[in-house]
């Protein structure tokens, strides 16, 4: 088991590199710069352009920034904002509740609902509850989550004038117990478009996943003993049927700060895929590489926790 966890932490530490290096040169080779952006915003004099490039450390080629960009990661520091001039960690730290706010319910409530309507679509294979879950499903799956968003937003928001069309509270904000629940209305549409967008695939995965454990020889020797259909499945078919699904509920839980840039940016949403959308928008690269690397150390992270935890779930994982 040592051996298992040990290779597994390795080869995550290696991802981790892998993807610092990559983030550092994706967002360079985009075409434009950032200074040019700031330039013509600020009508900026030559020297002064100059002297920004200085600053941001632009001057110098690609091979000599890698160090001290990895150095500087390493320690915590992700630079300056072009845009705002603020350190990237306090930029991404005000727009992180918002995204927890919006995508861990989102995430819990797609779970919950995908594996519990996949559990009972998979046991009764062929019944209407089947056929009409399946069906549901692939409609969720496949369609455009920025789409779905936008109807949900013309429906609730516009026509019937339920739910506000955007935004993390009103202006000015509440107080009190009044500001909990105008936030939680300000969240209803967007939570619901990424739950609805979700279930689909916890649906398809989960019910997969119970039509191979239905004929498998421990069940038949459970009925056998005596017991109910209904102990059959929740003491034996369901714990391994959740197997193949507990990597897909840590890769979910890995996305939760990653944020919905599609998703936030049509409901206005103040976080971390709104900010994504505006720093792609004004090149501003520290930014972007911000959440990138926290998006992606995140992923890595969850990913790393769902190996360890099906190794030991299932011991024949760490024994191959």
């Amino acid at each position: 088991m040592q051996g298992y966890v040990g290779r597994k932490v390795l080869g995550a530490a290696g991802t981790l590199l892998f993807v610092m290096l990559f983030n550092f040169v994706l967002f360079r080779v985009m075409p434009g710069s950032p200074v040019d952006t700031i330039a013509r915003n600020q009508r900026l004099s030559p020297d002064e352009i100059q002297a920004l490039i200085e600053d941001f450390g632009l001057d110098r080629s690609l091979p000599a920034q890698v160090p001290g960009y990895l150095w500087d990661t390493v320690r915590g520091n992700l630079g300056v904002s072009y845009t705002s001039g603020r350190p990237v960690t306090s930029v991404l730290a005000g727009r992180v509740w918002p995204t927890v706010v919006l995508v861990l319910p989102a995430t819990i409530i797609s779970v919950a609902v995908g594996v519990w309507l996949g559990i009972h679509a998979g046991w009764r294979r062929g019944s209407g509850t089947d056929t009409g879950s399946v069906g549901a499903s692939l409609v969720l799956y496949s369609t455009p989550e920025g789409w779905l968003g936008m109807m949900l937003l013309v429906v609730f928001g516009v026509w019937l004038g339920l739910f506000p069309l955007g935004g993390y509270s009103s202006s000015p904000p509440p107080e009190g117990a009044a500001y909990v629940a105008d936030v939680m209305t300000h969240a209803f549409l967007p939570v619901l478009t990424l739950a609805l967008a979700y279930i689909g695939e916890y649906v398809l995965i989960m019910r997969s996943s119970m039509v191979e454990v239905t004929h498998e020889d421990y069940l038949t020797t459970a009925r056998a003993k005596g017991l109910t259909d209904r102990e059959v499945r929740r003491g034996h078919a369901v714990p391994n049927a959740l197997l193949p699904i507990v990597t897909l509920i840590f890769y979910s839980f890995g996305f939760v700060l990653g944020g919905a840039v599609v998703i936030e940016s049509i409901f206005n949403w103040p976080g971390l895929g709104l900010l994504t959308f505006q720093a792609i928008d004004n090149q501003d690269f520290p930014v972007i590489q911000g959440v990138f690397l926290l998006s992606s150390f995140l992923v890595i992270a969850f990913n790393l926790a769902a190996d360890l935890s099906y190794g030991y779930i299932d011991p024949r994982v760490h024994e191959r």
